[in-house]
């Protein structure tokens, strides 16, 4: 499955996992990871370890679980490649969420704190 998601064990935090291409096909399984929950309820960890490429539309959904979280500033994206990364600031998506410093840079979500 290309997205899974998981829930803290203090319960406030969903870790969403996209492995491989992300794109208009995961859209259904993306949306379904955020909207089981009820808005402004949990915050979002978007973890892109495992995702190696993404498109347009994915672009397009990156930005969508800030309408489910708790807070302005609860969704994160973590642990994208450095070519993840750098089409992530080419995309000034750095003006909407924190890039981690360091091309590729590797984040346990498990302790990534949310701002």
């Amino acid at each position: 499955m290309p997205v899974s998601s998981s829930i803290a064990d203090d319960g406030t935090t969903v870790t969403i996992r996209v492995a491989g291409r992300f794109d208009d096909s995961t859209h259904r399984e993306f949306q379904r990871s955020y909207q089981r929950y009820r808005r402004g309820e949990k915050r979002f960890l978007v973890d892109l370890a495992g995702t190696d490429d993404l498109d347009s539309p994915a672009l397009g959904m990156l930005p969508q679980p800030r309408e489910y979280a708790a807070g302005s500033h609860s969704v994160k994206r973590v642990n994208g490649d450095a070519a993840i990364d750098e089409l992530l600031r080419v995309a000034n998506f750095d003006k909407l969420s924190k890039i981690p410093d360091g091309p590729g840079r590797r984040i346990d979500p498990r302790s990534a704190r949310l701002m």
